[in-house]
C-alpha cells in the first residue's frame, strides 16, 4: 500500500510540473537544411519541453502525417506549406530555415548535357509540391513541356537505386541523394541556383498549437539559432555529428552546405517580421505558378495568414 501510494503521488507531482503537456511534434525529412534541428536536440537544448522530432523518409511522407494530424509542425519548403492550406490547414511560417542556392537539382545520366536533351527521357521524380514545382521550372526554363518527357514518381529512397540500375535518365533530388549520383557520374543539368529565392525551407507550426503554447514554439526556435552558433564556434564537432546522421563524410558535407543559406536571427526578422514580409512576395509567386501548374486548386487560399505578425514578434523576437 505504501508503495501505491508513493506511486500516486508521484504521478499526481509529474500531471502538475507540466508532463502531461500537449507535445508539440515536428515532422522532417532527410535534407541537410533542417540538421541544426537535430543538433538542437543532442546538444540538450530541448530538454524539459514538450517537443518530438518525428523523421520520415520524404515529405510526401511528412505532408501525409501533417494530414492525418499525426504531427503539429513540419519543416517543408514554401510551396509545400501552400500545399498544407490547399488541403484546409493553417499552417503558420515561425523560421526560415534555409534558401537553397544550389542543394536542389536535376541531376542526368552521361550523354543528358542540357535541359533540351531530356525530351523523350525518363524522369524520377518525387510525388509532391516541390519536385512537381522544380521539375515544371526547369522544363520551362529549358523549353519543354511535361507531355515531352515521361514522368517516374519516385520517393527520395528510391532516387538512387533507380539511377544506378538505369531505369531512369535523371531525376528532381536534393542532398544527401545528389553527391551520391554525382559520384555515379551524373551531371547536374539544372539546379536550384537558377530559380534564386524560390526554393525556401521553413518551419511551420498548426495556429491552434502556437496559440494554446507560444512558449514552446518560442523554445524550437531559439534553440535553432543556439544550434547555429554552436556551428559557428564548434564546426568540426557539429560536422561529425551531422555526418553521422546524413550518412555523408564530413568533406562531401561541407560542399552541401554551400548549396545552402541557413538564415540567422536578423535575417529571419527582415523575411518575416514586416508589415510586408519579403517571403510574402516570394509565396505570392509560389501560389501563382501551382495554380498555373494546377498543383493547388482552391481559390480562397489567403497568403496573409502564413506570416502572423502577432506570432512571429512573440515568438522571433526574444533574446536567445
Amino acid at each position: 500500500m505504501k508503495k501505491l501510494l508513493i506511486f500516486l503521488f508521484v504521478f499526481v507531482l509529474l500531471g502538475c510540473t507540466g508532463e502531461n503537456r500537449e507535445y508539440l511534434k515536428i515532422g522532417t525529412n532527410v535534407w541537410i537544411g533542417y540538421e541544426p534541428l537535430y543538433l538542437a536536440r543532442e546538444l540538450g537544448y530541448l530538454d524539459g519541453y514538450p517537443v518530438h522530432l518525428v523523421e520520415y523518409s520524404s515529405s510526401s511522407q511528412v505532408i501525409r502525417a501533417y494530414r492525418n494530424r499525426i504531427i503539429n509542425g513540419a519543416a517543408l519548403t514554401l510551396d509545400e506549406t501552400l500545399l498544407l492550406k490547399d488541403y484546409g490547414f493553417d499552417p503558420v511560417v515561425v523560421l526560415v530555415m534555409d534558401i537553397s542556392e544550389g542543394a536542389d537539382a536535376i541531376v542526368a545520366r552521361e550523354g543528358i548535357k542540357s535541359l533540351k536533351d531530356l525530351r523523350g527521357k525518363k524522369v524520377g521524380v518525387e510525388n509532391s509540391a516541390l519536385g512537381a514545382y522544380v521539375l515544371s521550372r526547369a522544363l520551362e526554363k529549358g523549353g519543354l513541356s511535361p507531355d515531352e518527357i515521361t514522368i517516374i514518381p519516385l520517393e527520395v529512397d528510391e532516387h538512387y537505386h533507380w539511377f544506378k540500375t538505369g531505369k531512369i535518365d535523371a531525376v528532381v533530388t536534393f542532398e544527401p541523394v545528389k553527391s551520391k549520383l554525382l559520384k555515379l557520374g551524373g551531371k547536374v543539368i539544372f539546379d536550384s541556383s537558377q530559380i534564386p529565392g524560390e526554393i525556401v525551407d521553413v518551419l511551420v507550426i498548426e495556429r491552434s498549437y502556437i496559440e494554446k503554447h507560444p512558449e514552446v514554439v518560442g523554445r524550437v526556435v531559439n534553440s535553432w539559432f543556439k544550434a547555429l552558433n554552436y556551428m559557428k564556434s564548434f564546426k568540426k564537432q557539429s560536422f561529425m555529428v551531422i555526418s553521422q546522421r546524413e550518412h555523408i563524410p564530413v568533406g562531401n558535407l561541407l560542399k552541401a552546405y554551400r548549396g545552402i543559406q541557413i538564415p540567422d536571427r536578423h535575417v529571419n526578422l527582415l523575411l518575416l517580421n514586416h508589415s510586408q514580409p519579403r517571403l510574402k512576395a516570394v509565396a505570392k509567386k509560389l501560389l501563382k505558378i501551382m495554380r498555373e501548374k494546377k498543383i493547388i486548386s482552391r481559390e480562397n487560399i489567403s497568403i496573409d495568414d502564413l506570416f502572423e505578425r502577432r506570432c512571429i514578434i512573440r515568438i522571433l523576437d526574444v533574446s536567445g
